[in-house]
């Protein structure tokens, strides 16, 4: 199966994405990330699969999309698919924890654990956006992207450095309540 790539250079950063033969967005890293993908010999760089991504992505810096329409191919077990499947449903502006994803993939309060780990394997960061996923006290906990690129992300989504978002329902679907002070 050949893999494409092409670098996008973001507000965060220099951004590698990669897609499968389908035009399928597969990964989505920062270079020097904790198991971020980096380009392998046989690749084949080609921009031409990512003009979708780009121009979501771009958008996405600029404050005017909140949610992407992208097609992704992932590979994982069956339970990383399942909470990379849960990070899809949080909502833009709003923050979750490691405990309420483990709830909604009907897993038990002894798997947050191992949720956390799913939720550091996730290929597709800023897309699949495990970057909305905080600490039960509220504070910003790990990100393979760093936490600086986390709270960059998190305000321009309107939520603050403390990890209060714009909706206290999270990705309930709650009615939005204003950013605390």
């Amino acid at each position: 199966m050949n893999t494409y790539w092409t670098h996008l250079e973001s507000p965060v950063g220099r951004l590698l994405l990669t897609a499968d033969e389908t035009g399928a967005l597969t990964s989505l890293s920062f270079p020097g990330q904790k198991n971020g993908r980096t380009v392998q010999e046989g690749w084949r760089r080609d921009p031409g699969p990512f003009r979708a991504a780009e121009e979501q992505l771009v958008a996405y810096f600029a404050g005017e999309l909140k949610e992407f329409r992208l097609e992704l191919h992932t590979e994982g077990s069956e339970f990383r698919e399942r909470v990379w499947a849960a990070l899809d449903g949080v909502a833009y502006g709003a923050t979750t924890t490691y405990g309420e994803i483990a709830a909604r993939i009907g897993a038990s309060r002894a798997a947050v654990r191992a949720v956390g780990g799913a939720i550091g394997a996730n290929p597709l960061l800023i897309v699949r956006p495990c970057h909305r996923v905080i600490g039960a006290d509220g504070s910003l906990t790990g990100y393979a992207g760093g936490l600086e690129r986390k709270t960059t992300l998190l305000t321009l989504e309107g939520v603050d450095a403390m990890g209060e978002s714009a909706t206290d329902d999270n990705a309930a679907g709650g009615p939005p309540t204003p950013l605390r002070q």
